[in-house]
């Protein structure tokens, strides 16, 4: 059936093909896109096309954000849809760019209705129906394969987003099981809490442990960059990441069947 969609994404692929010494150089510099086979690369870099004509940069404080840049973060972005596809990043448009971290305004009210404000430190920022916020910094110290995956965070509270508030529910695939992925993840979320309330460290960044939203970003950026640290602390959420994301990066690491 023809889709007007899908002709002008095609076009797109035609008429704005990546530079190839860009491409190459930085994905030769991202360890986190290692293991991908070439089929996987060529979606990767169609997606990333596509991603860059439909989505619009802002700079910020005077940041030159060069083509290199702008394919760093797609090809990051891209990854978690890479076999999903661009629709599932659908309702935004806008990347806000920051050269380093940002502050970020909160207000909190306690139990006595004083109403308490101060300024956060923010490496990213996901807004509903609203632009995804990075600092280049965190960006460029993104993808080593450590754990930490600030573009990868954020979008997946987009992903997170698409049926609502984020709460770390995100709309499954086709052939997924609610109620798996609701059991997994509260049993991880709540484990996670237990070990941190008896003053025990945990491998995963205790930031995780603050919302069931922010602790399936998190687990997002591990199963991407350290698939091994998620399988062995969560078998369940890394299973349902697996079938979430449809992707092994187990394999990719040749740790996989």
């Amino acid at each position: 059936m023809f889709s007007l969609r899908d002709w002008r994404r095609r076009r797109v692929l035609r008429r704005y093909p990546l530079d190839d010494g860009l491409w190459s150089g930085v994905i030769g510099g991202l360890p986190v896109a290692e293991g991908l086979d070439a089929a996987e690369l060529e979606n990767l870099r169609e997606l990333s096309t596509l991603f860059l004509r439909e989505k619009s940069f802002e700079a910020v404080h005077d940041l030159d954000v060069t083509p290199r840049m702008r394919i760093c973060i797609a090809a990051q972005a891209c990854l978690p849809i890479l076999q999903l596809g661009l629709d599932w990043y659908a309702g935004w448009s806008t990347i806000i760019v920051y050269p380093g971290e940002f502050v970020h305004r909160r207000e909190d009210i306690d139990e006595a209705g004083v109403v308490h404000e101060w300024d956060e430190a923010r490496s990213g920022e996901s807004w509903e129906h609203g632009p995804v916020v990075l600092s280049w910094a965190d960006v460029e110290a993104s993808g080593r394969r450590d754990g930490y995956n600030v573009v990868i965070h954020e979008l997946a509270h987009k992903l997170d987003m698409l049926n609502g508030e984020p709460n770390g529910f995100p709309p499954l695939p086709r052939g997924m099981r609610p109620g798996e992925w609701k059991r997994a993840f509260s049993a991880a979320f709540e484990d996670m809490n237990r070990r941190l309330d008896a003053g025990r460290d945990t491998a995963i960044d205790p930031y995780a442990a603050e919302h069931p939203a922010e602790f399936f970003a998190v687990l997002s950026e591990y199963f991407f960059e350290t698939p091994c640290l998620v399988r062995d602390e969560y078998p369940e959420v890394f299973a349902q990441l697996k079938a979430f994301y449809r992707q092994d990066p187990l394999r990719r690491l040749g740790q996989g069947p």
